[in-house]
């Protein structure tokens, strides 16, 4: 499993075999089939073109991560000519034309590479980025006119960078974390053993190349591994979420598939309550449901089971995990078979101020498990002081181990900001218990209010338990008060019209954080889909707020 010095030798062996890539449509039609023995070919092929471009080993090549053959043989085109791949996100919905470019700016000034491939789709986006930073860019059908090199292509070593990758809310200053060949595979193999990867295996994906549980945990991971692969785009999938788990009932074999909560959040609300899923779709034989890239919600995961348990799909398929791209990908991974396991913390353990006070009632939230460490990692909970804490006790969540990153790309600073001694600064927070890890959550998405620390999302999803609220309808953080103090902040989604109910709604949502935190919040209804995302999905509370301060997201006007 995974046993290659570099990641161009674990694609030589999988050309070996008769396994490979399915694309298909939004919905599920297969378009082509890709044998990793033609993904090789390709491969090489596009090497030697751009080896006779002149770029040289250690040359960024920035390229569009769209789902497709032409992305995956560009990629490894790249390996073999020793250049590093640099993966960059698709356009998302929020932001438009001229955010988009923006961001492709940022990255490509990041990443300063030699070429910049693209999508012909995407050539309006991609020319106005890369003239911007005068970067040499081509769509990636240019390069049929360029003529092979013959000469021996270099030779990559496991000490070697493989590709940057960048994580999905890179945005004003975003990091190009170097993933070396020797960390890749070793995290790829500890990925492979963790889920008990089998040579019956097949996978189903919808998620995106650019981030990294898309292209290591599904692209990379099942070349490595030999297994074939199912491919959604994930913008299809976006708009039919259904279509994934038809793909999954479709393809006989099928036995792993991963998706962040949201995903599984989108196909349990299509679901009719009059439809019985069993009679379009058969998940009898998932093996591994795995869920990761942002907190997992065990509301969520238990409405899935309820709306597909009679189409076969069993709990303890569900496979929590924990990871980051600084750690390649999988840092800890739930044991097959034990499914979705919850402990009630505390909210005053959560909140680090001690004993809860007697006049106000205890709360608690279920904290997911999120496994044990992958083989080769080690992980360490430690304390404001640096000392390592006892199990149970919530502090800043360490990891360490042969898949660490080499360290962010050019920058130095940020590098030794977080990499002690070998030791990674997660900036996550959790906790260890009897060999588990549990994810509480980011530390700097922590709100500070009169020296207590709140989660925003015990906030969110408070609020979302009123009617007419889903998963990712709320955001909230802390701003500045007019008295200059720090208050939180709530910006709800709003899809009522009628000025007295929009009151009312305010109203309920602000004493529902009122009886969470002890303050009162502002609360800001904005038209429906305001909430920016990250490239990944992912609710992004930074950019939320600094858009919600600029003036660049308006909310409705409330009768106050």
């Amino acid at each position: 499993m995974a046993d290659f010095a570099t990641l161009g030798e674990a694609l030589d062996y999988a050309a070996t075999g008769a396994r490979g890539m399915n694309f298909h449509d939004a919905r599920g039609t297969l378009l082509r089939s890709y044998p990793y023995s033609d993904l090789r070919d390709d491969a090489v092929d596009l090497a030697r073109r751009f080896v006779s471009m002149g770029f040289k080993p250690g040359d960024r090549l920035a390229l569009v991560a769209e789902t497709g053959p032409e992305f995956a043989a560009c990629f490894f085109g790249a390996i073999y000519a020793g250049l590093w791949p640099v993966p960059l996100p698709l356009p998302t919905s929020f932001g438009g034309r001229d955010a988009y470019v923006d961001q492709l700016v940022v990255m490509l000034t990041s990443s300063d590479p030699s070429l910049f491939l693209f999508p012909p789709e995407l050539a309006d986006f991609a020319t106005a980025a890369a003239e911007r930073k005068g970067i040499k860019a081509l769509d990636w059908t240019d390069l049929s006119g360029v003529e092979p090199s013959s000469v021996d292509l270099p030779q990559a070593s496991g000490q070697d960078i493989g590709y940057l990758q960048y994580s999905s809310g890179s945005t004003r200053f975003p990091h190009g974390v170097a993933v070396s060949h020797r960390a890749l595979l070793d995290n790829l193999r500890a990925h492979s053993i963790g889920v008990e990867v089998q040579d019956t295996d097949r996978v189903v994906s919808w998620l995106p190349w650019y981030h990294d549980m898309g292209l290591v945990g599904c692209m990379l991971s099942p070349i490595a591994n030999q297994i074939s692969v199912d491919y959604l785009k994930t913008e299809d999938f976006a708009r039919r979420p259904l279509a994934w788990l038809d793909l999954v009932s479709r393809n006989p074999g099928t036995t792993l598939s991963y998706s962040p909560t949201f995903g599984y959040d989108i196909c349990s609300r299509r679901m009719s309550s009059q439809t019985r899923a069993a009679d379009r779709f058969d998940l009898s034989r998932w093996r591994i449901a795995g869920n990761g890239a942002d907190m997992i919600r065990p509301d969520v995961m238990q409405a899935f089971v309820d709306s597909f348990a009679d189409a076969g799909f069993k709990a303890q398929a569900f496979c929590p995990s924990y990871g980051l791209a600084e750690a390649t990908l999988a840092v800890s991974i739930m044991p097959p078979g034990e499914g979705i396991r919850l402990e009630l913390v505390e909210e005053s353990e959560l909140s680090g101020v001690g004993t809860p006070a007697q006049e106000r009632p205890r709360r608690y939230r279920a904290i997911v498990n999120c496994g044990k460490p992958v083989e080769g990692m080690e992980i360490e909970v430690r304390g404001a002081d640096g000392d390592i804490l006892a199990d149970r006790s919530i502090g800043k969540v360490w990891v360490r181990g042969t898949s660490i990153m080499e360290g962010y790309f050019r920058d130095p600073e940020s590098t030794a900001a977080c990499m002690v001694g070998g030791w990674l600064d997660t900036g996550d927070m959790g906790y260890l218990s009897n060999g588990y890890i549990f994810i509480v959550g980011r530390a700097k998405d922590m709100i500070i209010i009169n020296g207590r620390n709140h989660w925003p999302q015990d906030i969110e999803w408070a609020v979302e338990q009123l009617p007419g609220f889903k998963s990712g309808d709320i955001a909230a953080f802390a701003i500045t008060g007019p008295s200059g103090e720090e208050t939180p902040a709530v910006l709800v989604h709003c899809r009522v019209s009628d000025a007295g109910e929009r009151s009312r709604l305010r109203d309920d949502i602000r004493e529902r954080v009122r009886a969470i935190t002890g303050i009162s919040p502002v609360v800001e209804l904005i038209p429906p889909r305001s909430l920016p995302r990250t490239s990944s999905g992912k609710l992004s509370r930074t950019k939320a707020r600094n858009l919600y301060l600029s003036g660049e997201i308006q909310p409705f006007d409330v009768a106050a």
